[in-house]
Order: C-alpha cells, then structure tokens, then sequence
C-alpha cells in the first residue's frame, strides 16, 4: 500500500473520530464537562482561532494537491473535508450558538448517540478510502 496525501488525511480523520467517540464514552459526563467548561468556556478560548486557522489550511492545502497531484477521485475528500469551513464559520462568527448545540447534544443521551455512531460510520468511510481509493 502506498501512501500519499489524501490516504494519510483519511487515516487522520477516522484516527480522530474514532479516538474522540471513544473518548466520549468511556468518559461519560467527565467529557461533557471537560467539554463545557475548559474546551468550549463561555467566553471564547483562544485555541480556537489558531484550531480554526489551522483546519482553513487543511482544506486549502487538500484543493491545492487536487490540482497539484494525480490522484484518481481526490476531489472527495476534498468536498468532505470542506465540509469543517461550516464548523469553522460557526466557530468564528457565532461561537455562544456553537455552545449551545454541543451543550444539548451532550446532555442528551439520543441525540450524542447519534452523532457518535455518525462519526464512526464516517471514520469507517474514511479508513476504506484511504485503503481502497488513495
């Protein structure tokens, strides 16, 4: 197996979607505080320009070896990881909104099961592309 770009972005995605739910799980409520009260405070942590500054960088980068690589269907993950511009934005410009969301899916047992198996099933995606597309 060859590695390039688009299969270690891959790899990256599902390591940390994977690590995080099972995180949120064997943590339980530990996350959710840790989450509201010292990743996500009232008033805006500065972490978040500087992670915000960063992910508009990956998705730049991705576009660019798009072009720049040969790579069969890279443009998907491309598209995929654009998709974090929408967490970014919201981040930036309406950070108390952002807050409010993460606060009631983590205070709510259905609604957090949905995202955790979400983002399993999307680091699942993401490990086949990188193994059988990249």
């Amino acid at each position: 197996m060859k590695f390039n770009y688009f299969s270690w972005l891959c790899f990256s995605w599902a390591f940390l979607g994977i690590i995080t739910r099972m995180l949120m799980i064997i943590l339980g409520d530990k996350w959710n505080k840790w989450e509201m009260e010292h990743a996500y405070k009232r008033k805006k942590p500065l972490w978040i320009h500087g992670a915000c500054g960063f992910g508009f960088a990956v998705v730049v980068y991705t576009w660019y070896q798009v072009f720049n690589l040969e790579i069969a269907h890279s443009w998907i993950i491309a598209a995929i990881t654009s998709l974090t511009l929408v967490k970014i934005s919201i981040l930036l410009f309406n950070y108390d909104k952002f807050r409010k969301f993460a606060s009631k899916t983590l205070n709510d047992s259905k609604k957090k099961m949905k995202l955790n198996i979400s983002v399993f099933i999307m680091s699942a995606i993401f490990i086949v592309l990188g193994v059988f597309v990249y």
